[in-house]
């Protein structure tokens, strides 16, 4: 793809794009029909329902470049969205693109995972009966909607042509509910002791709440000792997260206590009201709870983390016994998943993982919500399932999730269109090809850098404890 169109056209573009007139809804519950494939195709804001109640919204530009984008959107409200800000879909329409997207079901949980592969296939049949048959297609998802974005490339061979994920959830939901009730035992455990802090199995999405707030204060409490900073850390690395916070220098590579601090700010920005919201939106979806810690050894896990270093020094220098909390932690361990819960999230909320198509995906290395660990974990997955020459993965240099600039979005879809039109990646999907694409748009910058994520501290893949508890 050529580096931007000159400025004026653009200008000239969105005006008329302001213009035009929406059109009216839309009820397609089935493929179009020839003749309506043949009717002329239409351009502007297009919306629609699905017949499971979702709806969809669209946007062509008069000027067409004839590829269609199919957004899905991450965990929240479920409303129709088809980009992943203003500033790209702006861009986006500029450059000719077609884009649309689905709220996925209204019914279910935020969690939307039964219905939104489902429902982005039938966007696709719902949008092209009004505007033709794209070029081609290509699928973009964030958040939740990386996870969707994931499946749509392991099932979309003969529907979309390649897909570009950000900050993707693509460990799927029972890594995701398992690494976090690993921190959020920890902290209960060790900051909490004696107290029976509810963990799983959420009736109301208050009592989540409930939980998160006991829980944060507990860490706020404990951030005023040595001793209470070691064992934030501790639940900070079975967290997987990372320890550079908005706002703040990244801390050098020894530097135990700057990490903390910026681990401890993640808390207390409020990760675990984030954390225990999801849960309970999960649990709804897979009907009940899908994660367990009976059987992990946490020195074992420990062990396999990033910040083990960081953990060890701190406990150290607090005097605490490290092997005594570690084997406390293991012998309390006896939270025991539901199995129906188990096989619903891996089958509605895992990736899998093969892939019909080309996938990029793209992570900033310091995601307090989705860590970047779970890159590595997906990559293994898709490499062991044969499809790994399908894959490419590179990373921006930030805080937060989902953080990145306009021109690191636009330059990876170029970088994507490339494979797709070619069959190979050459080189356009390396740091210093991606950063030079996003640097001529002339945009908002851009951050890609080298970068190999460390690997997911999650217990292996085994089967869940056969009975409930």
């Amino acid at each position: 793809m050529s580096p931007r169109t000159p400025r004026a056209p653009r200008t000239r573009l969105r005006i008329a794009l302001v213009a035009l007139v929406t059109l009216a809804s839309a009820t397609l519950t089935t493929l179009p029909s020839p003749a309506a494939q043949a009717a002329p195709p239409v351009s502007g804001h297009l919306t629609g329902t699905l017949s499971d109640g979702a709806t969809w919204i669209a946007d062509v530009p008069d000027d067409w470049n004839g590829i269609l984008l199919l957004f899905s959107h991450g965990f929240g409200a479920l409303a129709a969205r088809n980009a992943p800000t203003d500033a790209v879909r702006t861009e986006l329409l500029a450059e000719g693109y077609a884009m649309a997207g689905s709220s996925y079901d209204p019914h279910g949980s935020m969690w939307a995972l039964n219905s939104a592969e489902r429902d982005q296939f039938a966007t696709i049949d719902a949008v092209t009966a009004q505007i033709g048959t794209p070029r081609r297609t290509l699928a973009i998802g964030n958040s939740m909607g990386g996870l969707v974005n994931a499946q749509l490339a392991r099932d979309g061979g003969g529907r979309i042509d390649g897909a570009l994920g950000q900050c993707g959830l693509v460990a799927g939901g029972t890594d995701l509910d398992n690494y976090q009730l690993d921190a959020e035992y920890t902290i209960a455990r060790l900051l909490l002791p004696g107290q029976d802090v509810r963990l799983v199995r959420f009736g109301t999405s208050a009592e989540a709440s409930a939980t998160a707030d006991l829980l944060t204060k507990a860490v706020v409490a404990a951030q005023g000792t040595a001793q209470g900073r070691a064992r934030i850390a501790l639940a900070a690395a079975y967290l997987n997260l990372p320890a550079w916070a908005p706002g703040k220098d990244r801390p050098a590579a020894t530097d135990w206590t700057g990490q903390q601090e910026q681990q401890y700010a993640w808390f207390a920005q409020g990760i675990l009201s984030f954390v225990e919201g999801g849960r309970y939106a999960v649990e709804q979806s897979a009907g009940g709870n899908n994660s367990w810690n009976q059987g992990v050894d946490y020195a074992d896990l420990l062990a396999g983390s990033a910040h083990a270093p960081q953990v060890r020094a701190l406990y150290r220098a607090a005097g605490l016994d490290l092997r005594a909390d570690l084997r406390t932690l293991t012998a309390g361990a006896t939270i025991i998943a539901d199995p129906a819960a188990v096989r619903t999230a891996r089958r509605t909320s895992s990736a899998g993982q093969g892939l019909e198509v080309p996938l990029l995906d793209i992570h900033t290395t310091a995601d307090n919500l989705v860590p970047v660990e779970q890159e590595n974990r997906f990559a293994a997955r898709v490499r062991a399932s044969g499809d790994g020459a399908l894959l490419r993965q590179a990373y921006t240099e930030r805080q937060g999730h989902c953080t990145f600039t306009t021109a690191e979005t636009v330059a990876a879809l170029h970088a994507l269109e490339h494979r797709v039109s070619t069959g190979r990646w050459d080189d356009v999907a390396t740091p210093a090809a991606l950063q030079r694409s996003a640097t001529v748009l002339g945009l908002d910058g851009a951050a890609y850098v080298p970068y190999n994520p460390p690997r997911l501290t999650v217990g292996r893949d085994h089967p869940a404890p056969s009975t409930s508890r």
